[in-house]
């Protein structure tokens, strides 16, 4: 377990690399003591989303669409280069001994970049624990092996396909701690149900992880999943129960529905969007953003001509904060939810203002 002091923001945090448990305490006071107010954010992320893919390889195939999901970073129509040794080690020397963790990702599946191996090595040698998401088309044995090596964990998306499953087989074969990473959205809610309420996942996973849908790249506005569906309701009473033989987990994107509709969570264990606040994303073109999802790159640091640390003290970053800091004064939940997402309100599951 690494324990280390933000002495910028005065709090502690603790990442255990064998299991991934992750804790931070409240901001404490001139004796050491939490005061229990949650720092805001940290002076440098501890989660850093490296996009090391600059184009995806089975983007041809059609892969992203035939199982329903709307690629957000455009991987069927950009071809960019992915990124290179050179640049990412260049993360790696900025980010040792601060970063927990990277979650390798970018415009494609990242088990099929051409330097792959060494980047898992690279992260392994300074002590910063890689996990990453596949669609699992191309994963194999030998790569199953590596991961179980070096990353934390590995998802393999849902793409209800038989490569789906062969990928999760090879994965818990290799002893990888496997999770499925599934898209919510108005052409799944159904199927994530159906799924729930039969407890219909491998066997084996250690976590079913849900993502919202959002309207970014290829995702459309048409499958933003609604307020007031009662859908979203049942869906969210089934993620409120315990007995399921898998551990369920949601993006921080979900946080305002999981407060307005669950009653068994403990609301201070989530946290919502860590954008600026505690991870950063960092393309394979080297911008550096609050949050992948801002395609448009409007909150975009060149990291050619800045370092991590001030793309993070960046203009361009705290005005991604600022309706963080100050939206929704007179809720209750406020600390809890902030808000919820600063790019697309329309995602947000919460009529509270």
């Amino acid at each position: 377990m690494k324990y280390l002091y933000d002495s910028v923001y005065q709090f502690v945090f603790a990442f255990d690399n064998k299991t991934g448990f992750y804790i931070r305490t409240g901001i404490l006071d001139q004796d050491m003591n939490d005061t229990g107010v949650d720092p805001f954010m940290a002076s440098f992320p501890h989660l850093i989303d490296v996009g090391i893919m600059g184009h995806c390889v089975h983007g041809q195939t059609g892969l992203c669409l035939k199982a329903g999901i709307g690629c957000y970073q455009s991987g069927l129509t950009i071809e960019k280069p992915n990124m290179s040794i050179r640049d990412f080690q260049m993360i790696v020397e900025q980010c040792k001994g601060r970063v927990n963790q990277f979650a390798l990702g970018g415009r494609g599946d990242p088990d099929q970049h051409e330097d792959i191996a060494e980047i898992l090595q690279i992260c392994h040698a300074n002590d910063i624990v890689p996990n990453f998401t596949t669609s699992g088309y191309g994963l194999t044995p030998e790569l199953a092996r590596l991961c179980k090596q070096h990353c934390g964990a590995v998802a393999v998306s849902w793409y209800r396909s038989e490569y789906t499953l062969r990928a999760i087989e090879m994965l818990l074969a290799a002893g990888v701690k496997t999770n499925i990473h599934y898209v919510l959205g108005q052409n799944s809610i159904d199927e994530a149900i159906d799924r729930l309420e039969r407890h219909d996942f491998p066997e084996g996973i250690n976590a079913v992880l849900f993502l919202l849908h959002k309207p970014a790249g290829l995702g459309t506005a048409a499958n933003v999943l609604q307020l007031d569906d009662p859908r979203v309701i049942r869906f969210f009473q089934l993620v409120d129960r315990s007995d399921y033989p898998f551990k369920i987990g949601m993006d921080s994107c979900t946080v305002p529905g999981t407060i307005k509709n669950c009653h068994n969570q403990v609301m201070d264990a989530l946290d919502t969007c860590e954008g600026a606040r505690f991870s950063a994303y960092i393309g394979a073109d080297m911008e550096m953003l609050p949050c992948s999802f801002d395609q448009s790159k409007r909150y975009a640091v060149s990291l050619r001509d800045h370092s991590i640390e001030e793309a993070w003290n960046s203009t361009a970053f705290e005005q991604f904060r600022e309706p963080l800091r100050n939206s929704c004064p007179n809720c209750l939940q406020r600390d809890n939810c902030m808000g919820g997402c600063p790019l697309m309100p329309e995602i947000v599951l919460c009529d509270r203002v």
